[in-house]
């Protein structure tokens, strides 16, 4: 009977309608993964869409066997699409990142090493406000704009340091993972946020990291349809993280420590 070596690293990509963007990211991912000389596993959860999005990752998997697709049921959103991907993960460290890999396979590596380099850390947040990022093609002015003015919204409601909730590349230890997206809730856009005041509730050591970024011109974020709806969950976001914690409390100490 053969053993089955847990991963070191769990990569979760969610996809909708990303038929024209998916196939040439995993053929990407999988020449990149062959220098890695660890155990690893890519999730592919596809929300239902109007494209062959599920079948192609499936063909996908056909010859990249660390490669695991899960078709959800129903299109709930993006938040969803993750929170099915990190729970299903096994890896001692769990990313997730945008379809387009807008965020490049070599912030994967160095956030992967860095996570080695400091025990201590639980989550990394990739900011391309941080001032070391480089964004090496910008959105246009008018997302740029409503994207600057949703996160000076979040710091301002949340209470956040952080620069930029929204980037699409964040990673987590396996418990943090775990006890994170366990409680957390929310299926669209702002899920993001939500995380981040769950992980700071359970007081894990969260450090915003630079990135290199690259806007794709098929955003699947609608300026503003999504912007209204986030808005809204913002104006909510901390009673539910309150409540979720007296309904689901965290013992802080089990690898959880204060933020640096």
């Amino acid at each position: 009977m053969s053993i089955q070596i847990p991963p070191v690293l769990t990569l979760v990509i969610p996809a909708f309608n990303e038929a024209a963007r998916l196939p040439q990211s995993l053929v990407e991912l999988q020449k990149h993964s062959a220098g890695w000389d660890f155990p690893y596993e890519i999730i592919v959860v596809v929300e239902p869409g109007s494209d062959r999005t599920l079948e192609l990752a499936r063909a996908a998997a056909k010859n990249f066997p660390e490669l695991k697709v899960i078709g959800n049921p129903v299109h709930r959103g993006k938040g969803f699409a993750v929170r099915t991907g990190m729970l299903a993960g096994r890896g001692e460290m769990l990313f997730f990142t945008d379809a387009d890999l807008s965020t490049p396979l070599a912030d994967l590596d160095r956030a992967v090493a860095l996570f080695k380099a400091e025990p201590d850390l639980d989550l990394i947040v990739g900011s391309r406000k941080h001032p070391d990022s480089r964004i090496l093609q910008r959105q246009s002015p008018l997302r740029e704009e409503m994207g600057n003015t949703f996160n000076r919204l979040v710091r301002a409601m949340a209470g956040f340091k952080f620069l930029d909730t929204q980037c699409g590349f964040k990673g987590f230890r396996a418990e943090a993972a775990r006890e994170i997206f366990e409680r957390q809730q929310l299926d669209g856009f702002s899920f993001d946020v939500e995380v981040l005041l769950l992980a700071e509730a359970m007081n894990f050591v969260i450090l915003e990291v630079p990135v290199h970024w690259s806007n794709s011109p098929e955003s699947k974020v609608n300026v503003v349809g999504d912007s209204l709806k986030m808005l809204r969950d913002l104006i909510r976001i901390r009673k539910m993280v309150h409540d979720v914690l007296e309904r689901q409390p965290f013992a802080v100490g089990s690898g959880a420590s204060s933020s640096k």
